[in-house]
């Protein structure tokens, strides 16, 4: 897109925030790139995903009602190609409840100790 500025300091302005557009986008990225590599998202909870909606729809709504400037559209807009494929890898990475998180919990693990207990109690009985 060609722009014409009414003096250096709105170049100047424009670049910037062009650039802070950018680089927002790339910092989503790695999560992404996190995702396809473990080939998991249990790392990621609901609640965050939901707040995301929620943010991505605001956002999106606000885009269409209010008049802004392209630039922050189009940035609003990446946001969403960034929420679909986050959303995309939660669908086709299902939630390993048998792996470890960074805490040490697993599911499964715990489920089984609590069966085991729950077994040894009646055996006892």
């Amino acid at each position: 897109m060609y722009e014409t500025h009414k003096s250096w300091y709105s170049w100047i302005l424009s670049s910037l925030v062009g650039a802070v557009y950018t680089f927002g986008f790339i910092l989503m990225c790695p999560q992404l790139y996190i995702n396809y590599r473990m080939k998991s998202v249990a790392h990621l909870p609901w609640r965050q995903m939901t707040y995301k909606f929620l943010n991505t729809i605001i956002d999106d709504l606000f885009a269409f009602v209010i008049k802004m400037p392209t630039l922050h559209r189009l940035s609003v807009f990446r946001d969403d190609v960034i929420f679909l494929i986050q959303l995309y890898q939660r669908w086709i990475y299902r939630v390993d409840k048998t792996r470890t998180n960074e805490f040490g919990y697993s599911e499964e693990k715990e489920k089984i100790e609590k069966d085991g207990g729950e077994e040894e109690a009646k055996k006892e009985k």
